[in-house]
């Protein structure tokens, strides 16, 4: 009789702490999913794409026909190198592969 009661007590803690990480889990997932949802959410961080166009084009020959294109190119890539040329490889293929219509190299 005193094995059983152990047992059973030992079986109802046992039971309790898994329901209680059990609840502590649903009540992670409901608080995970309330951060996700909403049209106002940001998946990446906010780029200034106006700034850092000006200091990538700032000694361009053209710099007005840079700033354009490195504006677009900052809006679809979500990226600018930095530096004023070069390292374009840092913002990966979306960067580097963007071409114009007579087939050249699109971002500065």
């Amino acid at each position: 009789m005193k094995m059983s009661s152990s047992r059973l007590l030992l079986f109802s803690a046992l039971l309790l702490f898994c329901l209680a990480l059990v609840s502590s889990d649903i009540e992670a997932e409901d608080e995970i999913s309330l951060v996700a949802r909403g049209s106002n959410r940001r998946l990446l961080p906010f780029l200034d794409c106006g700034g850092l166009c000006k200091v990538r084009c700032s000694q361009h020959s053209r710099p007005n026909v840079c700033t354009r294109a490195c504006g677009t190119c900052c809006a679809r890539c979500k990226c600018v190198p930095p530096g004023t040329s070069g390292n374009r490889e840092l913002c990966g293929t979306c960067y580097t592969d963007m071409t114009t219509h007579a087939n050249k190299t699109k971002c500065p």
